[in-house]
Parts: structure tokens; sequence; C-alpha cells
């Protein structure tokens, strides 16, 4: 499995699934974030909430003559082999009322298990958890402002006890949002980070007796 960050709330998941490669996209964002949207493919495109910076599925090309699937709110769904959950969220701490509702997404690749968070503004709730359950990758906001922030991220990231963390919506080069960086976050989770530039791994090198801390480079 290969994850490349493309800024924001942005990834692209790609796994080979029965000889055939599948490729994942969350969040696609519009230019108005300050840098533009990498002309991407995809089979599945998953959109949290209706935000310029996280909204843009029209932007995504599907795999050559097939339109993606595009997924935007809770529910369970199947494409090609990836099982795709989506789960309630709000995006303020006063059940929606300020920002609205998010969608989290939980997809199951290939028995790897991938949980993005999008948008989240609060802590996890019981019911939230038990729909999450086990989570090997877990791609969580940490820049506060308009999502929970790096305190609030760390608590989640216990709450959840993934084997891997990475954050994302946070403030890097170019980003027009006005959100903080991964630094407080990543003291938050000890210091002890891997920087890459994308994040390659099989089901079976995933830490087994701890959480990992990855952050990834802007492709």
């Amino acid at each position: 499995m290969t994850i490349t960050w493309l800024g924001q709330s942005c990834f692209k998941i790609e796994e080979k699934i029965k000889g055939e490669t599948v490729t994942v996209l969350t969040d696609p964002y519009t230019k108005e974030v300050g840098f533009k949207m990498p002309k991407t493919r995809a089979d599945i495109v998953t959109s949290s909430h209706d935000h310029f910076d996280h909204n843009n599925v029209d932007e995504v090309l599907g795999m050559e003559n097939d339109k993606p699937q595009i997924f935007d709110r809770p529910g369970e769904y199947e494409v090609k082999g990836v099982f795709i959950t989506g789960i309630g969220s709000y995006h303020d701490k006063k059940k929606g009322e300020e920002r609205g509702k998010s969608t989290m997404f939980k997809f199951d690749i290939d028995g790897t298990r991938i949980l993005h968070l999008g948008d989240l503004g609060t802590g996890l709730s019981d019911y939230q958890l038990g729909r999450i359950e086990n989570v090997d990758i877990l791609l969580i906001p940490v820049g506060g402002k308009y999502t929970i922030d790096a305190k609030e991220a760390a608590d989640v990231v216990k709450q959840i006890d993934p084997r891997i963390v990475i954050p994302m919506h946070y403030k890097i080069k170019g980003l027009s949002v006005e959100v903080e960086t991964a630094e407080k976050f990543i003291k938050e989770m000890g210091n002890n980070a891997q920087h890459l530039p994308k994040y390659k791994i099989n089901k079976r090198d995933l830490p087994q007796e701890k959480t990992e801390l990855v952050v990834l480079e802007k492709n």
C-alpha cells in the first residue's frame, strides 16, 4: 500500500487487490486553499463535508472510461473490494451549530483499515468508537481553529489507539487556510516522527506494540 499526501486533508491511497491497483482519494480541494489540486485519477473519492478545501470532487478523473465513485455521507459501501464505512461527526463542539456536520470515512483495503477523520471538531463518542473499532492507519486533523487542535488530536489518538498516525489539515507553505503547523502535535506525540515523501507499507510490517507517527511531505 502507498499513501501520498496532496495537502490539506487530501490523500491518495493505492493498493493492489486481486492483481488490480485500486485508488482512493480523500477530500480534494479547490485552488482557494493557496495551491492547485494536482490532476489525479481515482476509483473512489470521498468528501467529508461541503467546504472548498474538501469538496472538489469534480476535479478528480476516473480510471480509463469509468467515472470515480463518490461518497459524501454516512453509510456502508463497497467498490472493487474496498469496504467503506462513513460515520457521522461534528465540525465543531456545538453539534454542528457553527460549522455543520462532517463524515469520517473508514476504508478496509485488503485487510488494512484506514480511518480518515475529515474536519473532526470534537473528541469521539462511545457510539463512534464502536463503529470505528480496530484502526491500523489514522489520518487526523491537527491544525486547530476549524478542527481539533494538537492536544485534542493527541487525545483522539489515545481513544483510537492506531498503529500508524499521519497528521493532516495543518499549516504548510502556500496554504491560505489559517491553521497551526504540525509542530505542536509532533511534540504532543513525543517528538518522535518519521518524515517521509510517501508512506509505503505491507500489513505484515505494521507496528504491533506501539503507535508510530509518520509526517508526510506534500506531493
